[in-house]
């Protein structure tokens, strides 16, 4: 019982902190317009539908981020104390993205751009989280003792997410030089992705790293789940990548919106979904052991 109060005080101390610290970010600079609808003007003004398309999501990001944070928090203390670790990850994954989403609103009301450094900074933290989920979820047991590179199967997803983001941004920021640094940046990175694939398995397999035969029955269908974003729900973002000016990879000049439209739909899908999928597994997972 007393455990129980302490999990659900935690929770509530937490939000409350993720609450504050929201409310406490709000920018003074606010060089664009601001229409009569409290909208920036160039969102609202003719022929700007993808302009306010694109705030739509930066600003329905952040709040869906944010209410997810309270969700996963709120449910930490219902589901098994084993399961506990893999509700907080989900809670710390939404949480971050929050706060970033609710930057790239204000940069892009603020100024009109498509901010790639706050995305980049978002996707170093939360995406290595995403990875390690994995585990957390499906339980050491079923966690193999298969070697790549003298890595396990933590040091392959941990290393995997940090190819995948660090030349990702290589390529869009224009550090690796002109279309051929960009399709460099793409493809080098696909590699950080494959090794996470090889490493968590897709639907239809078990992965290198992971033995599907040691997980409990009524995790598999989250495990597999979470294997279809990965494998399936990830690839939206190499298409947004596409239409990065900086990636220069000759479609036009490049489409800052479009580019902010495949990304803030896919982290809304993969960073949410991802969390609700093993939420409902743990919570099955629970219900089992209460039986």
């Amino acid at each position: 019982m007393i455990k129980d109060k302490f999990s659900k005080t935690t929770s509530l101390l937490l939000i409350a902190t993720f609450a504050l610290a929201m409310a406490g970010t709000v920018s003074a600079v606010d060089p664009k317009p601001i229409g009569a609808d409290g909208l920036p003007e160039f969102v609202t003004a003719e022929g700007a539908t993808l302009e306010l398309v694109t705030f739509f999501l930066f600003f329905v990001g952040y709040i869906a981020m944010g209410a997810a944070f309270v969700f996963f928090m709120s449910e930490r203390s219902n589901v098994a104390p084993e399961y506990r670790t893999t509700m907080t990850i989900s809670a710390l994954i939404v949480g971050i993205a929050a706060f970033h989403y609710y930057y790239m609103r204000g940069v892009y009301a603020d100024y009109g751009t498509v901010s790639i450094e706050y995305r980049y900074m978002d996707w170093i933290i939360t995406v290595p989280l995403m990875a390690l989920k994995f585990p957390s979820l499906v339980g050491k047991e079923a966690i193999t003792d298969a070697k790549f590179l003298g890595m396990g199967f933590t040091g392959v997803c941990f290393t995997g997410a940090l190819i995948m983001i660090g030349f990702g941004y290589l390529g869009e920021s224009g550090a690796l030089g002109g279309a051929a640094g960009g399709w460099a940046g793409l493809i080098l990175g696909g590699v950080g992705w494959a090794m996470i694939v090889v490493a968590t398995g897709t639907p239809w397999s078990s992965g290198k790293g992971v033995d599907n035969s040691k997980i409990a029955p009524e995790l598999m269908w989250s495990a597999n789940a979470l294997r279809w974003f990965i494998v399936v729900g990830w690839v939206i973002y190499p298409i947004g990548y596409l239409f990065s000016p900086g990636a220069e990879l000759g479609l036009g000049d490049g489409n800052q919106e479009l580019l902010a439209v495949f990304y803030n739909i896919a982290d809304i899908i993969n960073k949410i979904g991802f969390g609700i999928v093993a939420w409902m597994g743990a919570k099955k997972a629970t219900e089992a052991i209460a039986a």
